[in-house]
């Protein structure tokens, strides 16, 4: 049975303008609903093909800041987001996430000064201890992205992470990749859109690439991120021959 916090989402195309760029895009063009039937989504694909689109639109759909932060963070610094939100309808599940949070990398920094405002007059030993004991400004772009999912998902939450990895090394990605098992274990779902071939790994998730042509399931070993990188390694001497074998001149 499929009871998680949201199901399903329908698109209805009547609600996006005709010269929209949202019908350009290919991964998308012809996607009317969408269903989520495991604790982990990713949403894989090259920069450009509609990942982000897509998750911005259903984190906006379902409440959440355009610039990240739980349902409770009401913000603007840049009003960019797309009109998909308009026309996306969410099934959602019986019953409500116990916690929630929509992560940008992009925005980060500006949800992380949010964050300080919401402090509203708690003990900074108090309120920093779910960031592991000191404002997220005073640690490193990896380093408070990874605290802040130590510290505040919760199991039966909604979580929503657009390319968490952009800021964590392989190790830590490890370590977030190791999160995201244990807390969907314990019943959170997750949304992610992601180029790591370290967090596509993950077991039981399903992967939902937006390369070639309509957005449609893949496996591991299918994606471009695990192809690439697996190319690379394996050939890195003739990889690297081929691709610095040209004379560049400054532009």
């Amino acid at each position: 049975m499929n009871d998680r916090f949201i199901k399903k989402i329908c698109i209805n195309w009547n609600e996006i303008e005709e010269d929209s760029y949202l019908r350009e895009i290919p991964a998308l063009q012809f996607e009317e609903f969408l269903t989520f039937d495991r604790n982990v989504t990713f949403f894989a694909g090259e920069n450009g093909s509609g990942k982000s689109t897509l998750l911005e639109g259903i984190a906006v759909a379902y409440g959440f800041n355009p610039e990240g932060g739980t349902k409770n963070y009401c913000f603007s610094t840049y009003n960019s987001h797309s009109e998909l939100c308009n026309a996306i309808r969410l099934v959602k599940g019986s019953k409500r996430p116990k916690g929630n949070y929509f992560l940008r990398a992009e925005s980060f920094y500006n949800v992380a000064s949010k964050a300080e405002e919401y402090r509203d007059g708690d003990a900074m030993e108090i309120y920093y201890a779910r960031y592991g004991g000191k404002s997220l400004h005073q640690q490193s772009h990896g380093e408070s992205i990874l605290k802040l999912i130590q510290g505040t998902f919760v199991e039966n939450g909604l979580y929503i992470l657009d390319e968490p990895e952009a800021a964590l090394s392989p190790q830590r990605q490890l370590t977030l990749l190791i999160e995201i098992d244990k807390l969907s274990k314990q019943g959170a779902q997750f949304l992610i859109a992601t180029h790591s071939p370290i967090l596509l790994g993950l077991p039981n998730a399903r992967i939902l690439t937006f390369d070639e042509g309509p957005l449609h399931p893949c496996s591991y070993e299918e994606t471009e991120s695990y192809q690439v990188i697996e190319m690379f390694i394996n050939n890195r001497e003739y990889f690297l021959e081929k691709l610095l074998s040209k004379k560049y001149s400054p532009s």
